[in-house]
């Protein structure tokens, strides 16, 4: 399979001063986007923080720390708001890649072209429940609810 990297643009919405731009890898087998914790500087202080573990590919968990809210624009689709996971390095820095995972990339209406080997724009949101018609038994009344 073929790599994709993505300009992308990670701004601390309470600081806009402060904003990282860089090449990210598309891992869809990621959920969020991960970046060196020695970043963290660079985006400034956040409104929120916690602790989070991750599951890395080999099964090994490491710790990580998430930071919001940031607001993240990969270059020709929309900007969504979201958090950044600073993870530790667990080799040499100067290997980490940035990674823009997977619920990142459907909040941006982006999907992967396995053979264009790029990101491609989705048209709409996912909504995976249909719209709900209830009628009430005792008046007739039909009212409904995405």
């Amino acid at each position: 399979m073929g790599r994709i990297v993505a300009q992308t643009t990670v701004t601390n919405l309470f600081d806009e001063s402060r904003s990282i731009q860089c090449g990210m890898l598309v891992d869809t087998g990621a959920g969020a986007l991960i970046l060196p914790a020695s970043w963290k500087a660079r985006l400034g202080e956040f409104l929120r923080s916690e602790p989070v573990e991750l599951q890395l590919a080999n099964q090994e968990v490491v710790r990580g720390e998430a930071c919001w809210p940031v607001a993240i624009k990969i270059d020709g689709f929309r900007t969504i708001a979201n958090e950044v996971v600073f993870l530790d390095c667990l080799h040499d820095e100067d290997d980490f890649e940035p990674l823009l995972g997977y619920v990142i990339l459907e909040q941006a209406q982006a999907a992967v072209d396995m053979l264009g080997h790029c990101l491609v724009p989705v048209r709409y949101i996912d909504m995976k429940q249909a719209w709900t018609r209830v009628r009430d038994p005792t008046s007739g009344v039909v009212s409904g609810c995405p």
